[in-house]
């Protein structure tokens, strides 16, 4: 897994940094808490640095909340994709 830096300079540009915690860490997945979540995956649309927070949820091991406009679900398939193909490249290269 790649190494994650502890400081993240991306963050201050980040179209979240203004926005309420909870938006993005909903409790449950129903009623307010998928409409929070929904709101909160539309601020990461137009987020400048979607893809450094989601690259940083991926290689820190988030697994909760919504990153770069993938909420929990999503997060986990892409890791077991990503899982998947380093398993293919090392049998491929072993």
């Amino acid at each position: 897994m790649d190494e994650v830096p502890l400081r993240q300079e991306w963050i201050h540009r980040a179209a979240c940094a203004d926005a309420d915690p909870e938006l993005f860490f909903p409790v449950g997945t129903t009623g307010p808490a998928e409409r929070d979540q929904e709101e909160a995956k539309r601020v990461c649309e137009r987020c400048p640095v979607a893809h450094q927070c989601l690259a940083y949820a991926l290689g820190s091991g988030q697994t909760s909340g919504v990153w770069g406009g993938k909420d929990e679900g999503e997060l986990a398939a892409l890791r077991r994709k990503r899982r998947a193909a380093e398993r293919w490249e090392a049998r491929r290269a072993g």
